[in-house]
């Protein structure tokens, strides 16, 4: 009896594990991890909110969500900065309603914080997160969205490929507007520096932000294309000159030490 269960777990008829048959079976797995470092003004952050609430609620999202082989996906959303704050935890979505209370839950919220960048750490906490979760996805996809390079915690490209080498898709939301606190750590071609350092595994790809006024499109393009599981034709579009190396995966820290050379001058 018990060689028989053994040679039907091989095949994947039953599942041994009693805490793998308690997990939930979706299409995707989908941890949205959003920008809210010391360079995030209070409008960009109402506006990040609000931009991912009307993408949520639109009705191509909704297309995309029951377009799978099991028809629901389950997401959670989650900021970040040099730490990580869970906004909505893991949610079950399957209808209209379930992306609407989504929604709902990302009502504004700002903390005034002087926070640095780390999307390694970010990463990390993304991956994280989808091992310890109650679901079980045929796709495990990370989406993070920054307006600035790295430049603190662990390198970016190590813990890309950690991350990727779990079977993680990480899709890349440079947010390349250029405002308020943001213009002193801007990163001409920070689309190419997620392409180089961020993104990976099959599939991945960017897509820029140029103005916020084109955000919530962005993020329900974005959306559509994780749900479904395709990949847009250019997996980045250079917009901007290169007055640094974007290709530099350690352009982050760099500019941090450049800086932090003056703060320390008498």
């Amino acid at each position: 009896m018990w060689r028989s269960l053994v040679l039907m777990a091989a095949f994947g008829l039953i599942s041994l594990d009693p805490a793998r048959a308690d997990l939930v079976e979706v299409d995707l797995e989908l941890a949205l991890m959003v920008d809210a470092s010391r360079s995030m003004t209070e409008r960009e952050l109402e506006i990040q909110r609000r931009g991912y609430a009307e993408a949520l609620r639109s009705p191509q999202v909704l297309r995309a969500v029951q377009s799978g082989l099991l028809q629901r996906v389950a997401m959670s959303y989650i900021e970040w900065s040099g730490t990580q704050r869970v906004v909505v935890d893991w949610t079950l979505i399957e209808t209209a309603e379930d992306l609407d209370a989504f929604a709902s839950k990302l009502d504004w919220w700002f903390d005034p914080a002087l926070r640095r960048t780390s999307i390694s750490e970010a990463l990390l906490f993304g991956a994280s997160q989808i091992e310890t979760n109650d679901f079980d996805g045929l796709r495990q996809v990370i989406d993070i969205s920054g307006d600035g390079p790295n430049n603190q915690g662990r390198g970016v490209e190590t813990a890309r490929n950690s991350v990727v080498a779990k079977g993680i898709v990480i899709n890349g939301l440079p947010l390349m507007t250029d405002e308020g606190l943001g213009r002193a750590w801007h990163l001409d071609g920070l689309d190419i520096y997620y392409r180089t350092c961020v993104i990976g595994g099959p599939g991945a790809f960017v897509i820029p932000v140029l103005d916020w006024g084109d955000f919530a499109d962005a993020v329900r393009r974005k959306l559509v294309l994780e749900m479904v599981g395709l990949t847009p034709a250019a997996a980045a579009i250079p917009v901007q000159a290169l007055a640094r190396d974007p290709s530099d995966c350690r352009i982050g820290e760099k500019i941090w030490e450049e800086r932090r050379r003056y703060w320390d001058e008498p």
